[in-house]
């Protein structure tokens, strides 16, 4: 298990962290909102708009890190699965990317609504390009390239592509 957890720390971490430099690039200085403003966004979730707002650079560092918690638990998935599941990891690109759609529907339709944000109804068709991008270029394929490679290393036998 020790193993697992360090794979999913280096699969949701790059995952993680090229997602955070993609949100602060493009939402955060690209559309003006700000970094600061972003990351409490994300901690919305956990303390709701006005009190993520009120707490300043505290809860936008709270929303990053609760941004990096998610994208492990996103990875320790993915790990998990991977060692029952063999085919998650033989195409890692492949896999990566269908679960980086995967994600992006899970944490948009699911854990959102769940959260203290609550649901804000379907996603405008360019917002919700732009947010699904990062997870099927940068997420779900870095946490499946880390799997792959903690397989490989491991020894495991992963089915050949076909």
């Amino acid at each position: 298990m020790k193993r697992d957890l360090g794979t999913a720390a280096i699969g949701g971490g790059i995952g993680g962290l090229l997602d955070a430099l993609y949100a602060t690039l493009l939402w955060g200085v690209y559309f003006g909102m700000g970094p600061v403003k972003l990351w409490q966004g994300v901690a919305a979730g956990l303390l709701g708009g006005e009190a993520a707002s009120a707490g300043g650079t505290g809860t936008a560092l709270l929303g990053l890190a609760l941004h990096f918690f998610i994208a492990f638990c996103m990875a320790l998935a993915f790990v998990l699965a991977g060692k029952r599941l063999p085919g998650l990891i033989a195409r890692p690109l492949l896999m990566g990317a269908l679960y980086g759609v995967l994600l992006y529907v899970v944490m948009n339709f699911v854990v959102v609504p769940l959260s203290a944000i609550g649901w804000r109804g379907p996603p405008a068709p360019m917002s919700a390009l732009r947010a699904l991008i990062p997870h099927v270029i940068f997420v779900g394929p870095a946490i499946a390239l880390a799997a792959a490679r903690r397989a490989r290393n491991a020894g495991m036998q992963a089915p050949a592509p076909s």
